[in-house]
């Protein structure tokens, strides 16, 4: 493995070490993007320049302002959709569907990948603030039709993460005990909620998300349990760890 450790006292991610700690676990929820594609695709940098264009679009605001804005709503409010929604009425699926029209060549499937995730025990869904259809669009490209289900923004009635409401929609939604559960995300912030209902939470990346510099701080807080730079490694040596559990490609 890489750089894969427990992150509250640096322990080693050991095969006994990620058995403790998931063994009881049987429903996987993952966030999407910059989580189940690497960073270095940079789908992300598409969409917010199409945030950019479509706050300066809709204030009339120079580009500047527009990016401005863009990162204060989502500083406020948790996501710009949230922002805009709240502060100037904006219908959501018109601006889910233009900021979301992206170039995906820069994705590839990821079978390795795919045979990890396809290999945990239980339910695996994904829980992105991006909307379904998106969603959908990214796993195809990535080969990534292993998950029993897809919660967009759309779907927990435009609460985003880290919004307490958003996790309490896939949760009632399938009865999930979040004691059995654990989060994986690439945003620190998306993990305290989690943490704090009793799920194992993983940190995918560095932990810098989103235009504020102090986003980076949250990672060191006690509500990530697990740190990976690496998430298929991590998934395929969390998976071999558990009992009973066999890889298949």
């Amino acid at each position: 493995m890489t750089a894969e450790h427990r992150a509250n006292g640096g322990a080693a991610a050991t095969s006994a070490a990620l058995a403790a700690d998931f063994a009881h676990v049987d429903v996987w929820i993952f966030d999407l993007d910059n989580t189940l594609y690497p960073p270095e695709a940079r789908l992300f940098d598409q969409i917010e320049r199409r945030m950019t264009a479509y706050v300066e679009r809709l204030l009339g605001v120079a580009p500047a302002e527009a990016d401005r804005l863009r990162a204060h709503y989502w500083r406020e409010h948790g996501t710009t959709l949230a922002g805009l929604m709240a502060e100037h009425g904006i219908d959501p699926v018109a601006y889910l569907d233009e900021v979301h029209a992206i170039d995906m060549a820069a994705l590839t499937p990821d079978p390795d990948l795919a045979a990890a995730i396809r290999a945990l025990p239980g339910q695996k869904i994904v829980h992105t603030n991006a909307d379904a259809a998106y969603a959908g669009r990214v796993l195809a490209h990535r080969g990534l039709g292993v998950f029993d289900a897809i919660y967009g923004i759309g779907e927990v009635g435009y609460h985003p993460k880290p919004d307490p409401r958003a996790f309490a929609a896939v949760l009632e939604a399938h009865g999930i005990d979040p004691a059995h559960a654990a989060m994986f995300e690439d945003d620190p912030r998306n993990l305290e909620v989690p943490f704090s209902l009793g799920m194992r939470t993983v940190l995918v990346g560095p932990g810098r998300h989103g235009p504020d510099p102090l986003a980076a701080d949250h990672r060191h807080g006690d509500h990530v349990l697990w740190r990976t730079a690496a998430l298929g490694d991590f998934v395929a040596a969390l998976a071999a760890a558990l009992p009973g559990v066999a890889m298949s490609r």
